[in-house]
Parts: C-alpha cells; structure tokens; sequence
C-alpha cells in the first residue's frame, strides 16, 4: 500500500466497506476467470488477493475457471493445430485429453496453489468430480463439445460447508464416461443458478456491455433482461456478446440474483465490485434484485 496513505485513512477505507462485508458474509459468489486476467501474472495475483480477501471475511466464493491459451500452446507443442467453429473449439478424441489434462491438471492445480499461496484453503475439482457437470454432445461437427444436460451441485455445497474454495475446471462426463469440453460461461451460469448465488461475476477482456463496441467511455452500467433483448434487436450487443449476455440471462432464470461482465484487466477489480458502491462493469439484472 502507498506510504502516503495514513492509518486513518485506511481505517476510514475499511469502515466505507463495512456494509458490504455485511451483505455479503455468508452469501455466495461465483467468479469465472478467464482471459487476460489469467494469463497475466500480475493481474493474476491481484485476483487471488481479492478472493482470497473475500473469502477472508465471510463470503462462499467459488472460482470456474477456463485456460483457452494454455490448451492452445499445449497443442501446438504437440503439433496439433487448433480450429474453432463459431468461437468453440473443435475438440476430437485426442483434443478432449488435451483439454482434460490442461484444465483439470495443469492449470486447476496451479490456480489452487496460488489461492493457497496467499492465506486461502482450496480445493479443486472439475465437472467430472461427484458428476457436478453432466453432457452430451453439443453437435458431431464440434466433436467432444458438451451440452450441459444436469448439475449436481452437492460436491461444490460439501467444499463451501466445509470451509474451503471450490476451483472448478469446466470438462464433464456422460453416463458412458466419454469427457466433454465445456464452455465456461455456460458451466459458470449453471453452477452459480444451482447454487443461488447472490452475484455471478464473469472476468472478461472488455470494459463491459458498451454501446459503442469502440468507445469505452460508453459503458452501460446496469441492463434488466428485458433491456437487453431490446439491445440485441438493436444490434447494440452483437458477435461475442451475443452468448456472453443469453449466459448472464440464463444464470438469472436459474437461479442467480444479479450477473456482472466485469473488465479482468483492472486491478483489484473484484474488490472493487463487491466493496464499493463505485461497481465495475456491466450488471444485468433480474425482476426481484433490488
């Protein structure tokens, strides 16, 4: 912290922050971390302090996490070159192992060592874990691309009871035992609807939901689902948006109180959208959230 910055004043930064400690103890958060914010080591630091902070004072957090990048460098490596229809990865036999070995391994374990690195208890696991994620193929052009076909989100209550930080890898399993590869908006949406989470954040590269996809300075603040069916009539939310927004939608008719596309690439932006009244990125919101 700056040597300028006085006790007093960060003693009055901690009383500001009290009535949402207040609100948030006890409650339930889902973050999905993805992007550059994951591949950006500072960035990732700064993202673990903040969970770890949160969970520090009373908040059940729970961390989904992608690794798109990692997976793509593994496969160059092994002189595999990916292809993507649509934005998703065509994933065949060997593909799915890949992704497999990347998520649930290499990039969930790193993620929970840092979380442990910092004062936080931890536990990974993936969507085949305690069939906490079920599937079945999306489309046979895509390969092992799964459709989300159930939850079970007993093993993530059972971690959140027992005092620790689920870290979720977003593969899962039918009932032959064949691993899909799962988009992690979608599990992050299905996950925070099972549990009623109160906020779902979605870590992304962007400032939020903008009016001009050019102008940062036009960031939409707040958008009710109604609003933002109207925004796609308009073409105002277009391309990628487009999935990320019916994600958020879907994350609030299952169950979830409010969503947050959240720009990944500001510092401590987490704290500063749980903690503050200032907020950070697009919220979309439900009929009952106040």
């Amino acid at each position: 912290m700056d040597k300028h910055f006085s006790n007093a004043q960060r003693a009055e930064v901690l009383t500001q922050a009290l009535p949402y400690i207040k609100r948030y103890n006890g409650k339930t958060v889902v973050i999905k971390y993805g992007g550059n914010a994951m591949v950006n080591e500072h960035l990732k630091e700064q993202v673990m302090e903040d969970i770890v902070l949160l969970w520090l004072i009373g908040v059940k957090v729970v961390l989904v996490h992608g690794g798109g990048p990692e997976i793509s460098d593994l496969m160059a490596k092994l002189g595999k070159e990916p292809k993507f229809v649509n934005g998703l990865r065509v994933t065949d036999k060997e593909t799915v192992d890949i992704v497999q070995m990347v998520l649930a391994g290499k990039v969930n374990k790193s993620l929970v060592s840092h979380l442990e690195s910092k004062g936080g208890n931890a536990m990974g696991i993936s969507g085949i874990d305690g069939a906490l994620i079920k599937a079945t193929m999306k489309d046979p052009n895509l390969g092992y691309v799964g459709k989300i076909t159930g939850v079970n989100i007993t093993p993530v209550e059972d971690l959140l009871g027992k005092g620790y930080i689920p870290v979720i890898s977003t593969v899962a399993s039918d009932d032959d035992g064949n691993v899909y590869n799962i988009n992690g908006d979608t599990a992050a949406a299905r996950i925070a609807g099972a549990l009623g989470a109160e906020r779902l954040i979605m870590m992304t590269d962007i400032a939020g939901l903008l009016k001009d996809k050019d102008d940062p300075s036009t960031l939409i603040p707040q958008v009710t689902i109604e609003e933002a069916e109207e925004l796609k009539k308009q073409g105002v939310i277009s391309g990628g948006m487009i999935p990320k927004i019916d994600c958020c939608i879907d994350a609030i008719f299952h169950g979830v109180k409010n969503v947050v596309i959240m720009d990944g690439r500001v510092p401590h932006s987490i704290l500063m959208e749980i903690l503050t009244n200032e907020g950070a990125g697009t919220m979309v919101k439900g009929k009952n959230d106040d």
